[in-house]
């Protein structure tokens, strides 16, 4: 899985590390990205031997900057567009791994580099991360979830807010709105994440699931339903 024009994808021990590799356009997210983020990530979930995966940016001057509107809005009929959608769902597939997923975010997060690290589990920005969403300054909404995942994470005051007025956030308010779980130097994102990702591969991958589980569907139920939901995973690993 080493030939792809847009990611890097490398496995080091039981950790999966994914590179947007477009640094010469800001990592932005065209249809050959679409693509080969669907094969790893696809990979990625049926690889028994990988227990963490770390999403990163190459360069030094954005995770993501977005789409290649070029590409994205010159639309196919709209049976094909549904056919694509269906068959390439890069961020329901994101949402269905059951695996911890950081996020190494840096520079530009805006639009679908944002939209991309909602989807991600644990989000750890450099002090140079800002964040933004631009689509409606373009006439178009956030086209890849952002609506929905970014006020799950953030809120609906926060979320709202960051939509109308489309300014750029930088990463202490990031942090602040909980939209970033930790804000480190630029010199220690890599090795912070690296630790992170380090600790949490120690725990058996049933254990990790289970708890994924619990909080990612849990939070889609009523209490009483998702306490149900936490005995059955409590008592599967028991049983097991």
């Amino acid at each position: 899985m080493s030939n792809f024009e847009t990611i890097i994808y490398e496995k080091g021990g039981v950790k999966g590390y994914i590179t947007l590799n477009r640094p010469q356009v800001l990592n932005v997210y065209n249809v050959r990205m679409r693509d080969e983020l669907f094969e790893v990530l696809s990979a990625v979930k049926e690889d028994p031997d990988v227990r963490v995966v770390i999403l990163k940016g190459a360069g030094d001057r954005a995770f993501c900057a977005g789409a290649d509107l070029k590409e994205f809005l010159s639309a196919p009929p709209p049976v094909k567009a549904r056919q694509i959608r269906f068959e390439r769902d890069v961020w329901g597939l994101f949402l269905s791994i059951n695996k911890p997923i950081i996020a190494a975010l840096h520079g530009y997060v805006l639009g679908s580099g944002i939209e991309m690290a909602m989807c991600c589990d644990i989000r750890i920005a450099a002090e140079d991360a800002q964040f933004g969403v631009p689509e409606m300054g373009l006439g178009i909404i956030p086209a890849a979830g952002g609506s929905q995942t970014i006020p799950r994470v953030i809120g609906r005051g926060y979320a709202l807010e960051m939509l109308f007025s489309g300014r750029w956030i930088k990463a202490p308010e990031a942090l602040k709105m909980k939209m970033v779980n930790r804000v480190v130097p630029r010199m220690e994102l890599i090795p912070t994440v690296e630790a992170l990702g380090d600790k949490i591969s120690r725990y058996q991958p049933p254990v990790l699931n289970a708890v994924k589980q619990a909080i990612t569907r849990g939070l889609d139920l009523t209490l009483e339903h998702g306490l149900e939901l936490e005995t059955r995973l409590g008592y599967s690993l028991v049983n097991n």
